[in-house]
This record gives structure tokens, C-alpha cells and sequence, in this order.
């Protein structure tokens, strides 16, 4: 039982996330009616090529000064098809993930990062080959602005960094994108229960779940070091 509720504590975020977006197909079909109409005005002002140009440089300036740029994902998939919300995410993100790597590189050791953070950081100073930072940005339970900024900080090969962050994230945003839009058409037809709705959803949480257990690895490799 103990071991139990120590694993529920570890991956609690990822279990309310999962949890929510479930609940939110579920109460979508109550309130089918309603969420169309607002995705109807969404998607009106969305479509527009201004819009879609502030979103992205909105998420580049939160990306760069370690804001959850994320947030993107919630202006951008609902409205457009999961290739155009990917191409969208993936400028913010990774213009971002640039934006963070210089000022960080800047700042050097005057930025105080928290604890996990640290452990990242150390853990980047010993392991940093593309591989293993596109797997880091692909895994769900590592904030961009930790890899970003430890990335500046440790002075790690620009061109390694921006390409491992552009393969990582096309995976993770790819995800992200299909299971939004899903949620989406779950929600216009009235029809949450279809397979191609359901497998993203799964596939985020094999994700989540590895994440988490990446990150305890990480943190007990810093820990015992």
C-alpha cells in the first residue's frame, strides 16, 4: 500500500492529466451543442494568418524567458489539422528553445535553477548526445525551459541542440496535435469513443508514464552521485 502511495505521488500529474483529458471527452458529449458553437468562433478567428503569426511569436517569447510556452498547444490544435498545428508548434517552440539557449548561455551561472532542474543539468553534463536530447524533449515530465536553459548554461553545440529539439518535439507536438484534434472531432460529432480518438490518448500516456520513470532515473543517478 505504501508503495503504492508513493507511486501515485510520483506521477500524479501525469494521472490529472490523463484523468482530465478522459473527463473532458466524456462531459464533451453532454455539452456538444455549446462546444461547437465556441470552437465554430474560435476557429473563425484562428483561421486568420495574423493569428496564427502571434501565437507562434507569443510562444517563442514565453519559451525564451522560461514561461510555460506550452500553453500554445490549447491556441493552436482545436483549430487547425494536426500537420498545420505541428508545423506551428514546432516554429514556436523550437524558435523558443533557441531564444532560451542564448540567454541562458548569457546569464550562465547567475541563473539559479531548482532542485530537478539541477539534476538535469548535471545529468546534461555528462549525457548530452542527440539521442538522448531528443529523447528528453519527446518524454513528457521534462519542462522545456529546464532543457532549455541547461542547455545554455552547459554551452552545449547549438546545432545538436536545435536539431535534437526539432526531432523530439515534431514527435511529442505530433502526439499532442492528434489527440487534441481528436478530442475536437469527438466533440463536433457527438462520437468520443472512436479508435482514432482513443489512441492518442493512450500513446500520451505511455508517454507520460515513461517520462516519469526517465525522470526518477535521472534524479536517483544524481542523487547516488
Amino acid at each position: 500500500m505504501k508503495r503504492l502511495a508513493h507511486w501515485l505521488r510520483q506521477h500524479r500529474g501525469a494521472l490529472l492529466l490523463v484523468t482530465l483529458v478522459v473527463l473532458g471527452l466524456v462531459l464533451a458529449t453532454w455539452h456538444t451543442r455549446d462546444l461547437t458553437v465556441l470552437l465554430e468562433r474560435g476557429d473563425a478567428i484562428a483561421d486568420r494568418p495574423i493569428a496564427m503569426v502571434a501565437v507562434v511569436v507569443l510562444m517563442i517569447v514565453l519559451f525564451t524567458f522560461a514561461l510555460p510556452g506550452s500553453l500554445g498547444l490549447w491556441l493552436i490544435a482545436p483549430f487547425h489539422p494536426p500537420v498545420v498545428s505541428v508545423a506551428l508548434l514546432v516554429a514556436g517552440s523550437v524558435l523558443g528553445a533557441l531564444g532560451a539557449h542564448m540567454l541562458s548561455h548569457r546569464l550562465g551561472k547567475r541563473w539559479s535553477p531548482g532542485a530537478n532542474a539541477e539534476r538535469l543539468v548535471e545529468f546534461l553534463s555528462h549525457r548530452s548526445d542527440l539521442l538522448t536530447q531528443s529523447a528528453l524533449r519527446v518524454l513528457p515530465g521534462f519542462p522545456h525551459s529546464f532543457v532549455n536553459y541547461a542547455g545554455g548554461v552547459l554551452g552545449l553545440p547549438r546545432g545538436t541542440f536545435l536539431l535534437a529539439a526539432l526531432l523530439g518535439l515534431t514527435v511529442k507536438w505530433g502526439v499532442y496535435a492528434t489527440a487534441v484534434h481528436g478530442a475536437v472531432e469527438a466533440i463536433e460529432t457527438g462520437d468520443a469513443l472512436q479508435p482514432q480518438t482513443l489512441l492518442p490518448l493512450f500513446v500520451l500516456a505511455a508517454l507520460l508514464l515513461l517520462g516519469g520513470l526517465v525522470r526518477k532515473r535521472i534524479e536517483g543517478r544524481s542523487d547516488n552521485g
